[in-house]
């Protein structure tokens, strides 16, 4: 009895420690289990971000910045999270957020309901849309000149000129054809000679060939003379800025023209899945930089892509001789790329929302966009 209870317990002891066992991994299985846990568990996040001026970029001692960065590390600093950027592509970036290897995507990552499905996003910061870069065609040609002549901005200015003049030139000739022999009775000889007359008044050549005798005449006269002052400069002003434009401007006025040109973009973008559904070929590349320097070596005719972007690298790399049209082509937001099993979200929302309506925010706008 003595040395029966000692057995029963050593027994139900090495049962419990068997059953135990399997709950405490091995060595192998502790390394394994350190390796597939998540960044932030280990006390540091790890964000994906690339670059895409003026969002993300790094300067020359490797520190990331740019407007996404900028508002990214203060909310970071403010909720106390530590962090480490990662550089990826676009392809990675999406991929990693979605499935849990990247714990943020921060940069210039458009909001798309496509995006949607796979991960969540913050709330955004930064409102845009699409642009085109074109080729600046700084260089008169006979053909643009002589494409300008026969364009309807310039055919139809000119119509109406004449049109104008044909009419005070009519009123006249029924003035004074009964007393004026300048203004022969015959219509077409009288509206001609009056014709004549209001063009050379207009354009205040004053031949003295031809004038008005008759008081009613007269008076139609001297309100003619005031009136082309202010038409001549009027339609001068319309004709310069129509041969002006139609012989510097590019042949790409809006998305519509793309279908006929070359048109280029960055691939698995929002850009590139705006030019499938519109049915519209275009060469994919790597990123921005190979696209805009493709269009810079005339390899191809435009590039569709973030306005922003689009405008910054214009800017400070191909002012001389690229131009972002003006035409937007589809609204777009910018927001902070979460994983869906993400526990930042909410306190980040309420950073961001903070960070992005006062002083802080206009400083760095205007640090990497300029004031305008």
């Amino acid at each position: 009895m003595n040395t029966f209870l000692p057995t029963v317990a050593s027994r139900l002891f090495a049962i419990l420690l068997l059953l135990a066992l399997p709950l405490s991994p091995g060595l192998d299985d502790s390394v394994a289990l350190a390796q597939a846990r998540p960044t932030g568990e280990t006390g540091k996040l790890l964000v994906a971000t690339r670059e895409v001026p003026p969002f993300a970029y790094q300067k020359a001692d490797g520190q990331w910045q740019g407007i996404a960065i900028d508002l990214w590390e203060k909310a970071a600093s403010e909720l106390e999270l530590a962090f480490e950027y990662k550089d990826v592509s676009l392809a990675e970036m999406l991929s990693g957020v979605e499935s849990g290897k990247y714990d943020a995507a921060v940069g210039a990552l458009s909001a798309t309901a496509e995006r949607e499905t796979l991960f969540n996003f913050s709330h955004p910061f930064y409102h845009t849309g699409l642009g085109i870069a074109v080729k600046r065609d700084t260089s008169t040609s006979w053909f643009g000149f002589f494409r300008a002549l026969v364009s309807p901005a310039f055919l139809g200015a000119v119509g109406a000129l004449l049109g104008l003049l044909a009419i005070i030139g009519a009123l006249v000739w029924l003035l004074e054809r009964k007393t004026n022999e300048q203004f022969p009775h015959d219509p077409v000889r009288g509206i001609g000679a009056g014709l004549w007359w209001s063009s050379v008044t207009m354009t205040t050549v004053g031949y003295g060939d031809k004038a008005p005798v008759t008081l009613a005449g007269r008076l139609v006269g001297l309100i003619w003379m005031f009136a082309s002052i202010i038409i001549i400069s009027t339609v001068t002003a319309g004709l310069t800025t129509a041969l002006t434009l139609d012989a510097l401007g590019s042949s790409i006025e809006g998305e519509d023209d793309l279908a006929t040109v070359r048109t280029a973009t960055v691939e698995d973008s929002t850009s590139a899945a705006r030019l499938s559904r519109k049915g519209i070929s275009y060469r994919p590349y790597a990123d921005l930089e190979a696209a805009m320097a493709a269009l810079g070596a005339d390899q191809v005719d435009a590039v569709v892509y973030d306005q922003p972007l689009l405008r910054y690298i214009v800017r400070t790399l191909y002012a001389d001789s690229l131009t972002v049209l003006t035409e937007t082509v589809e609204p777009q937001v910018y927001a902070i790329g979460l994983p869906n099993s993400s526990d930042i979200r909410e306190s980040l929302n309420q950073r961001l929302l903070a960070n992005t309506s006062g002083q802080f925010w206009s400083a760095v706008l205007e640090r990497h966009l300029g004031k305008d």
